[in-house]
This record gives C-alpha cells, structure tokens and sequence, in this order.
C-alpha cells in the first residue's frame, strides 16, 4: 500500500476542484432542465418571428449594403 497517500491527496483535489468549478449544478434533474431549455428556445424563436413580421430584421444579412463598382 505505497500509493494510500496518494490517492487520498487526489481524492482531496478532486474535491476541491469539483466544489469550485461552477457547471451544470443548478440543482434541476436532467428532464427539468431539458424544460427549461425548451422553453427558453421558443421564447427566442418567438421574438425571432415576432420581429420578423413586424418589417424589424433580426441583424441577417439584408442590414448590409453591398455596392458593386
């Protein structure tokens, strides 16, 4: 057992790692955050088309003015 020690200080920086990175862990389950995401996305597509119809343009490429010489 000469690498007892070892694994414990990986185990430790592991730890410490894990409880400074700030990822995923918003506390919602996999199917909560799916909802989320989903609703998020056609909140944004919704503007998108609302902008649209309006005559607005959602900064595409009909903005730009191309002069030919």
């Amino acid at each position: 057992m000469t690498r007892g020690s070892q694994r414990e200080r990986d185990r430790e920086r592991a730890q410490a790692r894990k409880a400074g990175s700030k990822g995923s862990d918003d506390g919602l389950t996999p199917e909560q955050r799916r909802e989320r995401d989903k609703k998020a996305l056609e909140e944004k597509l919704a503007k998108k088309a609302q902008a649209a119809s309006s005559g607005g343009t959602a900064g595409g490429a009909a903005d730009k003015k191309v002069s030919k010489k």
